[in-house]
């Protein structure tokens, strides 16, 4: 991953560079925050140990990079590698992106955007794919700003839990 990176246009003092491991108490706070914001705090169960497992460990599962304001943490974005069958190409997949609410309106959450859709460029990614909740109407009409597209013919399916337990012991 690139070193930090300072993205045009913007106010001087911000730059986007990756996560290092002593990060993990504030990836842990920004993912804290997100869900606060969007209603869903009571589902968190992740801890530093486990982002530090997850992320930094021997088989990272995700990429973060952070966006600094003057060497400040004021946002995140947390990827993963995902694949297209049907363009047999490899895709990037965005979890997480958040910049903290006295931050926003000033191009921070766009540069982080941005930065990871070069990345995607950078590893010949055949797509760039997130998921917005339905009611979060600013950040939708930001995605569509930026040239993104709802699938709406897409329904998301999740199984967590007990039901991915009965799930996987289904036939042994």
């Amino acid at each position: 991953m690139s070193p930090t990176v300072r993205e045009p246009g913007l106010p001087p003092g911000f730059s986007i560079r990756p996560a290092r491991a002593a990060d993990v108490p504030v990836i842990l706070r920004f993912i804290r925050a997100l869900a606060e914001y969007e209603k869903l705090a009571h589902e968190v169960t992740a801890t530093e140990q486990a982002l530090y497992e997850t992320l930094f460990g021997g088989r990272p599962a995700a990429e973060v990079v952070l966006g600094e304001l003057y060497g400040v943490p004021v946002g995140f974005a947390l990827y993963f590698s995902n694949y297209s069958t049907f363009l047999a190409r490899p895709g990037i997949y965005l979890e997480d992106l958040f910049v903290l609410p006295e931050f926003r309106g000033r191009g921070f959450g766009k540069a982080l955007l941005v930065h990871v859709a070069r990345v995607a460029q950078e590893r010949s990614c055949g797509r760039f794919d997130w998921q917005v909740l339905d009611w979060n109407e600013p950040s939708i009409r930001f995605y569509k700003s930026l040239g993104a597209v709802p699938l709406h013919e897409w329904t998301t399916m999740r199984v967590t839990g007990e039901a991915l337990s009965r799930l996987a012991s289904l036939g042994a």
